[in-house]
């Protein structure tokens, strides 16, 4: 949704970071410190610790060994999901929040959680696992820049949602015809230019005619937007970035559930 993040900072280094942080057994010498840090030796506390530090440094097949690992060991896939992955993600989520981390080491870090979701969403499938909730997201029609709505599908499936991606130039039929086809909960528009984001009114407008506006938490994000437009469309929330797409997608998600269970 926001491409505000400075793609020129792709090189820099991630402060603090480095691929090893898990301490060494024993009292080995300076030259063993470059020694690769073999996962399956460690136990499941110091496993996920280091699996968040891997995402975070956008190792997928790190990743991926690490999800075998411990569903090997006999961890049930959700709490694979919620534990090693999401809780990874929320910390590169709060990072790019920060302004600590940029969109390229954003964009690494979810490559590699999607390897580890390759293997559990299957197995998710299987066991009935609970789910965050369900988003279509695409950029409305006549606008063809996607690399901040990428980003928000990408951290939304980071933090356990189900994300139906429709690309870019949307009309409005694409939106509530998916909407409703898939079930969703959230409904995720994207614009980057000032000429396109009115489009944005046409299809919550539309929704309302049509009587289905109070069926979707309607998100809306880009460059050119501010929460006055959000507010002054109809939507339920304006997100300045990805961090803060999933913040609020979780707390309305959240909030709505409570609603109906009430």
């Amino acid at each position: 949704m926001s491409q505000s993040a400075n793609l020129a900072c792709g090189n820099l280094a991630i402060a603090g970071k480095n691929r090893a942080h898990m301490p060494k057994q024993g009292n080995h010498a300076m030259s063993d410190e470059e020694d690769d840090i073999i996962l399956s030796e460690l136990d499941d506390e110091e496993l996920v610790q280091q699996m968040h530090d891997d995402l975070y440094d956008g190792l997928k097949e790190e990743i991926e060994e690490g999800v075998n690992i411990l569903l090997e060991r006999g961890w049930q896939p959700y709490e694979v999901l919620t534990t090693a992955l999401v809780g990874g993600m929320t910390i590169v989520g709060k990072d790019f929040r920060d302004g600590i981390l940029f969109v390229p080491e954003v964009l690494l870090a979810a490559n590699a959680m999607k390897g580890g979701m390759a293997i559990l969403k299957p197995l998710l499938a299987e066991t009935g696992a609970p789910r965050m909730g369900k988003m279509v997201i695409g950029t409305v029609k006549g606008d063809i820049h996607d690399i901040g709505k990428n980003l928000v599908s990408m951290m939304m499936e980071g933090a356990g949602f189900e994300v139906v991606d429709l690309g870019i130039n949307n009309p409005v039929e694409s939106y509530i015809e998916a909407a409703k086809a898939e079930g969703a909960d959230i409904l995720g528009m994207s614009a980057l230019l000032t000429t396109t984001m009115p489009y944005m009114k046409v299809v919550i407008d539309t929704m309302v005619e049509m009587g289905i506006r109070d069926d979707y938490i309607v998100l809306v994000g880009g460059a050119p937007l501010n929460e006055e437009f959000g507010k002054a469309i109809g939507a339920d929330a304006y997100c300045r970035d990805a961090a803060v797409a999933v913040e609020t997608a979780k707390s309305l998600v959240s909030r709505r559930h409570n609603q109906m269970a009430g």
